[in-house]
């Protein structure tokens, strides 16, 4: 998946092959063409995947403290360089040898530093003037961390069930509802709102509604897929029709 140019260079149509099909708004369309450049120069000085991945942890180190202090607009500032590491790393790792453990970490990480965020965005409303009642801030707390994980879990049992298809990619309506889906950046654009407009506490409520939502779309498509399985009907993405 290199040019046939200098050795190891990246070429277009190979990252355009390995970039995901099904992802959320703000990769593909805003972190696609910049990515690309930063893959080049990363596979230009043979920059090992290990190296994105701990660039992007360090950075998503410094979003958390930053929300925590709350400094929420440097922190939504700096997710965004969080936003291009994590695309680097995914594509060094589909397009440069990395070993196994390698792509693990770079898993882990990318799941687990959004659920501190969320957490840090939430302890730090209070320094924003905007306090929500304890209980209530822990039961959306919940619901955010708590709702994130079922959607992975779910999305692993598609994987598991289903040879490998991801459940995004079922159908159109599948890969369209992925776009917006909730996640670490299309959380970051309802909190970025709702910091523009002054309710950085809306925000985090918002936030939590749109987890709850996308957890029940998508465990209704899985129970979906599941009988259309029970009834032998062949499974298959519509994106390989």
């Amino acid at each position: 998946m290199t040019s046939a140019g200098a050795p190891g260079e990246i070429t277009r149509a190979a990252y355009d092959e390995a970039f995901p099909r099904v992802t959320d708004a703000a990769t593909l369309y805003l972190w696609r063409q910049p990515a690309f450049r930063l893959v080049q120069w990363a596979t230009a000085v043979r920059l090992p995947g290990i190296a994105a991945i701990v660039a992007e942890a360090l950075l998503a180190a410094l979003v958390f403290a930053l929300f925590w202090r709350g400094h929420l607009w440097a922190g939504l500032a700096v997710s965004v360089l969080v936003m291009g590491m994590s695309v680097v790393s995914l594509m060094l790792s589909r397009l440069t040898h990395v070993a196994a453990a390698t792509n693990r970490l770079r898993v882990a990480v990318d799941i687990v530093y959004p659920l501190a965020w969320w957490w840090a965005w939430e302890h730090a409303l209070a320094a924003q003037g905007r306090p929500l009642e304890p209980i209530y801030a822990t039961m959306l707390l919940w619901v955010v961390i708590g709702g994130t994980i079922a959607i992975r879990v779910v999305e692993g049992l598609a994987l598991h069930r289903f040879n490998g298809m991801q459940l995004h990619a079922w159908r159109p309506l599948d890969t369209r509802f992925r776009l917006v889906s909730t996640g670490r950046n299309i959380n970051l654009a309802i909190l970025a709102i709702s910091l523009l407009v002054g309710r950085p506490d809306s925000g985090f409520v918002a936030v939590a509604w749109w987890t709850l939502i996308s957890l029940i779309f998508h465990a209704v498509r899985l129970a979906q897929l599941t009988e259309e399985q029970a009834r032998r009907v062949k499974i298959s993405s519509w994106l390989d029709q």
